[in-house]
């Protein structure tokens, strides 16, 4: 996974409309959102204590079947994911030990302690260390009392150098490997609560969406239309809301620019916005016109559009990930858009895998190999960018079922009329 999408638009925010947040109509429409939205989310409920416990179990079987002794969690959503554990990363290590057989292990500061406990659902096994002492000492001594005195070791990719060093030194003896084949052979296949959280996300992100369409006005800033979003996802009942408004020229950069930006009559507005829900997360992008759109506007558009739909049946179960990026490129390429990732064209992978962070593996991206296979997830956000113009991007997610793709949402069939509905 690349920069964090949540954290690069907080920034495109602040930069492109940090002198108009608070503007009197931006401000009275929030007010209005939150007096008719209300919270939607009262019928799904969280991951469960059973369900984690099934989880460590599913990851216990692929370390069997890897030749994988013990996998190593720093906090984050693997973390999340497996234990319900929910902490932060900092320079004093707090993780947790998956062993190939028996309960799980957490090692934690000391006066961190009472606070972790509060935080699992399961397993008792806490060794704290002083602030003087190595957690590493405590990672090796979990392993040594579930018999584990060398073998492999996992660590995902995003395991920080000190970690690996520490454990080097304190905990020799333990090659450390890739967790990625436990990790994402686990998390890659969602189950049918998860897939129900994903949809619920998705229904927050559409619905405001809707709200926001019929409150774009000339002169608001992308400041003034991220708080429009902003609040009325967290009416809904979305958490973790991130927001993206590009207007004009700036639509054709797809993380932004710095150069001031308001609404103008004719211009395009791109949204990227999402939230989670229960930690489940909605990616969601459209392309509005505000006023009559040109005929160079509905042609991107309705070429946009067209794209969408060609990854969308050519992801069946089976298809190389790769291919549905390849797919839409080929049909790109006949409009005289590229080639390849060249532009006036798609600068991006035309979608990324999507669960509990807003990109996860794998990705439609050319040269990927990994097969489509039921509960995997996938954006599916096939843009055009002619820089200097405009861009265009529809981003809708879909999930894989056994007969093939599904949409969480179902994207706008025109121009005229472009929120979309929820998917089937």
């Amino acid at each position: 996974m690349n920069l964090n999408k949540r954290d690069l638009f907080k920034l495109a925010g602040s930069a492109l409309g940090a002198a108009a947040v608070g503007s009197i109509s931006a401000a009275s429409a929030s007010a209005s959102e939150q007096d008719t939205l209300t919270d939607i989310t009262g019928d799904v409920s969280p991951i469960s204590r059973e369900e984690r416990l099934a989880r460590v179990a599913r990851a216990q079987a692929l370390m069997q079947q890897q030749g994988i002794d013990a996998i190593l969690l720093e906090p984050g959503s693997a973390m999340l994911y497996f234990t319900g554990i929910r902490w932060w990363r900092s320079e004093r290590l707090t993780a947790v030990v998956i062993p190939r057989e028996g309960d799980i292990g957490v090692v934690t500061p000391f006066f961190e302690e009472p606070s972790v406990r509060e935080s699992m659902t399961f397993g008792d096994d806490v060794r704290p260390w002083h602030e003087h002492e190595s957690p590493f000492k405590q990672v090796a001594s979990i392993l040594k009392d579930r018999g584990i005195v060398d073998g492999k070791l996992g660590l995902e990719d995003t395991v920080r150098y000190f970690v690996v060093d520490g454990l080097k030194k304190d905990a020799p003896g333990h090659s450390i490997v890739s967790a990625l084949p436990i990790t994402l052979g686990c998390r890659m296949f969602k189950s049918a609560h998860e897939l129900t959280l994903m949809r619920k996300a998705n229904e927050i992100t559409l619905r405001a969406y809707g709200e926001v369409w019929d409150k774009l006005d000339k002169g608001m800033t992308p400041a003034d239309v991220n708080d429009l979003m902003r609040s009325a996802q967290a009416a809904l009942g979305g958490q973790g809301i991130w927001n993206m408004a590009l207007f004009g020229e700036a639509s054709a950069y797809p993380h932004g620019t710095s150069q001031p930006q308001e609404i103008k009559d004719g211009q395009i507005v791109l949204m990227d916005c999402g939230c989670n829900v229960h930690g489940y997360q909605s990616d969601i992008s459209r392309t509005f016109v505000y006023g009559e759109p040109s005929k160079r506007q509905r042609e991107v558009w309705n070429n946009v559009r067209k794209g969408q739909q060609i990854a969308f049946e050519k992801a069946q179960i089976g298809t190389p990930a790769g291919q549905v990026d390849d797919a839409v490129r080929a049909y790109y390429e006949t409009l005289g858009y590229g080639p390849g990732y060249k532009t006036p064209g798609l600068s991006h992978r035309t979608g990324h895998g999507i669960g509990m962070d807003g990109h996860e593996s794998v990705n439609f991206v050319h040269g990927e190999t990994t097969k489509l296979a039921t509960g995997m997830c996938f954006s599916n956000e096939p843009g055009i960018y002619i820089f200097g113009e405009f861009g265009v991007r529809l981003e809708d997610c879909i999930y894989m079922t056994d007969t093939g793709p599904k949409w969480f949402t179902t994207p706008p069939g025109s121009l005229d009329d472009p929120v979309g509905s929820m998917g089937a």
